[in-house]
């Protein structure tokens, strides 16, 4: 293989439509559950939530303050505990309700993390709307209360999505499929 030739390709998984009508359809669910909000909350995970984060508060209704939150893992684990804070949320979420919006959901062990963090600081309530849950890779329970589409085991990329910070601008979601050397010689 040509040295800076990629060992993968891109097939579309969910085209931009699907995702345009799907997330409209999360924020109309959103709107309805927290009509009588008044603290409603909602907090991004860097970096891969981010287009679906901004096209979902963009269609809410309902009044939102928003605000973004990071994390790493340390090493290459995956258990519980480990889990590190590189952004944290700008104020308090004390008595307000919390939605977290995430772009993938799959062992479920660093969302686990930061769904327990945001009870123990006192929000009122807290919520998941992930757009991508890989249930069957899940490890640690977690539970979805507003989800895009569930997929498989499939990586994935495109729509805030990467592989190696490559492919989070498609406007697609989509999967890698690596193959051999030899074929794309």
């Amino acid at each position: 293989m040509p040295a800076g030739m990629p060992n993968h390709r891109v097939r579309p998984l969910i085209d931009e439509h699907r995702l345009a009508t799907r997330v409209a359809e999360l924020a109309a669910e959103i709107d309805r559950d927290y009509a009588s909000s008044d603290s409603l909350v909602a907090i991004g995970v860097l970096k891969g939530s981010i287009f679906f984060f901004t096209d979902l508060v963009r269609r809410l209704a309902v009044p939102v303050a928003i605000d973004f939150f990071q994390t790493s893992s340390y090493g290459a684990g995956t258990t519980a505990g480990e889990v590190r804070i590189k952004r944290d949320i700008d104020f308090s979420i004390r008595g307000k309700d919390v939605l977290l919006v995430e772009d993938i959901v799959d062992t479920g062990w660093t969302l686990r993390t930061i769904l327990d963090l945001f009870r123990f600081r006192g929000a009122r309530s807290v919520k998941l709307c992930a757009l991508l849950d890989k249930h069957e890779a899940r490890e640690a329970e977690v539970p979805i209360d507003y989800c895009g589409f569930r997929i498989g085991r499939d990586f994935v990329v495109g729509y805030g999505l990467d592989y190696d910070e490559r492919y989070r601008n498609l406007p697609y979601v989509g999967v890698v499929e690596f193959f051999e050397e030899e074929q794309h010689a």
